[in-house]
This record gives structure tokens, C-alpha cells and sequence, in this order.
């Protein structure tokens, strides 16, 4: 049957709301619970894979409501293992997702981590001038189960590819995660409901270019994932340059915020910090990068590799630089890991999500 406009989403619908709905149809209120553990935990796409639900029953749904799943439109995978999916959506725009493996030593331990890296907007509205995403025009945002729908084709694609289930969950890849902020705490709520997907809010890091009144309403909803602060430079002047949402929300302004976060929430908060060639990697950086950790003394920094995008011209930072400034955050007690970039040759990283 060809979707109206007159069939609502199943997937937006609450348990209480699915309960309605099957005693509207002449059901028993119970197979409401039934319809919401296959959405979530069992990740029904479709009526048909409702096997528990009479036939009669299912074609019922189906000519009062819809299901809205991604479908995979291209997939590659990296010399280094990374995989990037191309997802399209129901309404024919398509978003990217990311997974990056990687193996760090921990306590002294090799541990194994496959990351999803989702996306939450169709492009983004903030113009970040060295993200590929960023010259994109913002169409919408992503609806909760669409960001669910990545979690759970990644996590499909890591267990086929490398034998291993997802362990964490980053929300950096296209989009504002802060300005499509019920959405993104409602697909969070799914992915970690013991009834969703169970995975556990401490694995899940949601990325902002820093809007300091939603990361105080972070606060306020006393979420229990953590934050990362895309910084890349500690001079106001300097970062509303390359990033202009810093006009409106100042270094100062986003210190007190993620404070606020901090002291409500006591998660975790980096500042991820990309190196750029004669822009932001001087000793006089690095000076007041440590300064700024010593103002939120829970942040540590992730100092990221700059990966090039065919739309700017910087440069990423030596590494005789990058190793210098890395050094000077160590000898100064602040705690820093150099991330290094995956998935480049298939413009899978960092920065570089524009639906190639």
C-alpha cells in the first residue's frame, strides 16, 4: 500500500498510545505492549515481522498507520576496517553513519571498541567552516526511531563485518544534536531502555559546537550520557571565525554551562580539539587550552588529526607541532589522547559526512 499522509508513524507513538490504538481496532489493550516490544526491542520494521498478531489484526495497522525505516543506499568500507552507510530516508533525503573500530589499551588491556557514529539532522545549519556537513543547508531534523534505525543497522553491519556488537555510541555525525534536542533524548531513551536496545547511557557521548543553553538543559533533564565540546580554538575572536555559533555563545557562556552540566549531571565532558596548521597549535594555544581545563576541571581533551575537505583550505598541524602542544598538556596535568583519524579514504572521518 503506497503511504498517505493520513497514516501516522507507528514508531512516534508511546505504549499508552498503542494500547489506544488497539482497542480503537477491537483488540485487547495488551497487544499495544505487544506492538511496542516489537518496534523497540525486537526492531520491527514492518507489520508483517509482527508474527504474535493476527493477519487480520496486522492488516489493520497497515491501513491506519506506517512504518518509516532507513534503508541502507550505499555502503563503504575503509582499508582500516571503518564502514560508512549512506542512509535514505522515507521521504528520499539521506543522512551517514558511521562505524569505526578501534583497539586501545586500557588498564593495561586491549579492548576491542566498534563505534557508531550517528547523525541527527539532514545537514546542519551551523557553517562550520572546516566540516564537510557545514556547507550543507539544514532540510530537517531526524526523527528518534530514524536515529534508532542507525544504531541498529550499524550494530547489524559490526556483528556481520567484524564478529563484534556495538560498544559505543558517538553523536557526531551530521547535524546539531543540541538543536534536534527532543528527538535526540527520545531516541537515546529507546536505545537504552531495557525494553530498547539496552545499551548503556555511559557508552553514549553526544557532541555539541557549543549552545550554552541546551547543554544547561542537558543539565536540568539530569541526563546520564556523556558530553564532548567541539572546541578547536580558545580565543573567542579566533573561534567565531571558523565557527560562528560563538558569537552568540561565548567561551565564558559555555565554561559556565558545562559546569552547570557537570555539577548536575557529574558526567563526563571533553573538549575535542582539532589541530590546524598555523591557526590554533601555538605554545600561546596550548597556554590557554590548559587554562580552560583548569576552569572545567572535569573536561579532558581529545586532540583530533584534521582531515581536508574539498570545500576549505586548511591544513592539518605537523606532527613535530601536534606532538609539542600534546606534551605541553601533559606537563600540565591535563588530561589528552591524540585520536587518530579513520576512514579517510572513503571520506568516513572526522569532518568529512557530506552524502558523497
Amino acid at each position: 500500500m503506497e503511504r498517505t499522509e493520513k497514516r501516522r508513524d507507528i514508531r512516534s507513538m508511546g505504549i499508552k498510545e498503542l494500547e489506544a490504538a488497539a482497542q480503537e481496532l477491537g483488540e485487547p489493550k495488551f497487544r499495544g505492549k505487544q506492538m511496542h516490544e516489537w518496534i523497540w526491542k525486537h526492531s520491527a520494521t514492518s507489520f508483517e515481522a509482527m508474527t504474535n498478531l493476527s493477519n487480520a489484526f496486522r492488516q489493520k495497522l497497515q491501513e491506519h498507520y506506517e512504518f518509516r525505516p532507513l534503508t541502507i543506499d550505499a555502503q563503504q568500507q575503509s582499508t582500516d576496517g571503518t564502514v560508512k552507510c549512506r542512509f535514505k530516508l522515507f521521504d528520499g533525503n539521506v543522512v551517514e553513519g558511521v562505524l569505526i573500530p578501534s583497539t586501545e589499551r586500557a588498564e593495561d588491556r586491549l579492548s576491542d571498541r566498534m563505534t557508531a557514529c550517528l547523525s541527527s539532522q539532514v545537514g546542519c545549519s551551523l557553517n562550520c567552516s572546516f566540516c564537510a556537513t557545514g556547507f550543507m543547508d539544514l532540510k530537517r531534523n531526524l526523527e528518534p526511531a530514524e536515529i534508532y534505525d542507525q544504531v541498529v543497522m550499524l550494530n547489524r553491519i559490526s556483528q556481520q563485518v567484524h564478529g563484534s556488537p556495538l560498544t559505543n555510541i558517538v553523536f557526531m555525525g551530521m547535524g546539531e544534536p543540541l538543536l534536534n534536542y527532543r528527538n535526540v533524548l527520545g531516541a537515546i531513551e529507546r536505545i537504552t531502555a531495557p525494553d530498547g536496545l539496552n545499551i548503556s547511557a555511559k557508552r553514549i557521548t553526544v557532541s555539541t559546537a557549543g549552545i550554552a543553553k541546551m547543554i544547561r538543559r542537558l543539565g536540568d533533564d539530569e541526563v546520564r550520557f556523556n558530553l564532548a565540546l567541539s572546541l578547536h580554538h580558545t580565543h573567542d575572536e579566533a573561534r567565531s571565525k571558523i565557527m560562528p555559533i560563538n558569537e552568540s555563545n561565548s567561551l565564558d557562556a559555555l565554561v559556565d554551562a558545562l559546569n552547570y552540566f557537570y555539577d548536575k549531571t557529574g558526567g563526563r565532558i571533553t573538549f575535542e580539539y582539532i589541530l590546524f596548521d598555523g591557526l590554533n597549535e601555538s605554545k600561546e594555544d596550548a597556554e590557554r587550552l590548559v587554562q580552560l581545563c583548569r576552569r572545567v576541571p572535569a573536561a579532558r581533551v581529545n586532540i583530533i588529526e584534521y582531515n581536508p575537505i574539498d570545500m576549505a583550505r586548511f591544513q592539518k598541524s605537523e606532527q613535530q607541532r601536534r606532538e609539542r602542544f600534546v606534551d605541553y598538556l601533559h606537563q600540565h596535568r591535563v588530561t589528552a589522547k591524540v585520536r587518530r583519524s579513520r576512514g579517510k579514504d572513503i571520506d568516513a572521518a572526522c569532518g568529512q559526512l557530506a552524502n558523497k
